[in-house]
């Protein structure tokens, strides 16, 4: 992983170039499994709000890499690797057969700062439910916790929980810059096909409320 200043805090430029260069099409470059059991998805009543009162965010923290997330609703306790672009143009993923590992995309914002973090895992593996399985049963005020190599924890509030369409998929929505502390948590969803695999993508939309 490489420092904050080294990256020439490229923050939400970075993740814009994503946008178009790798999720341009809404697709979330998962390896999702074989879809044998059926995650949970989030309910109409947890989507997105109108945006809230930017003024409720918690000032954002100094930078320092992220190591960890939890979130305790659903039982994710899973450490952070950095995740990069690959030659084709496409988010790198953690590993499949590591069933309890996350990944952040370490070229743009780092959870905590001022802007869009984005954290990205998978639903399930060939042998059944991985790190973000339960992702779509979480509820609107759960609390996301990301620990940072400095010893201080990021502490996020969940404002929704939403699932798209891989071919209708709100990249401006999701990836877009933000001028507050944000978090995305990403993993597949929408539904299975036995020839396509996943259709779409769960998305947690959350802001940073605190910080310990």
């Amino acid at each position: 992983m490489h420092s904050r200043t080294s990256r020439d805090r490229l923050g939400d430029t970075a993740i814009a170039a994503v946008t178009v260069v790798a999720l341009g099409s809404g697709v979330w470059l998962l390896g999702c499994g074989a879809g044998t059991h059926a995650p949970p998805q989030p309910a109409a009543v947890e989507g997105r709000p109108d945006p809230g009162d930017e003024r409720l965010a918690a000032p954002a923290l100094a930078p320092s890499l992220p190591t960890r997330i939890r979130i305790p609703a659903i039982h994710v306790d899973a450490p952070l690797m950095g995740l990069a672009l690959t030659r084709s143009g496409s988010l790198d993923v953690p590993p499949a057969r590591n069933k309890n590992l996350a990944g952040w995309y370490e070229a743009g914002t780092i959870p905590g700062e001022t802007g869009t973090a984005i954290v990205a895992g998978h639903v399930d593996n060939a042998e059944g439910p991985a790190v973000f399985y339960d992702l779509g049963a979480l509820k609107r005020g759960a609390r996301i916790e990301v620990d940072r190599k400095d010893g201080s924890v990021a502490v996020f509030t969940v404002d929704a929980v939403e699932v798209y369409a891989a071919n209708n998929f709100p990249d401006h929505k999701v990836y877009g810059a933000a001028p507050r502390p944000e978090l995305r948590v990403i993993t597949c969803g929408g539904g299975y096909s036995k020839t396509a695999g996943y259709l779409g993508n769960v998305v947690v939309f959350a802001h940073l409320t605190g910080g310990r």
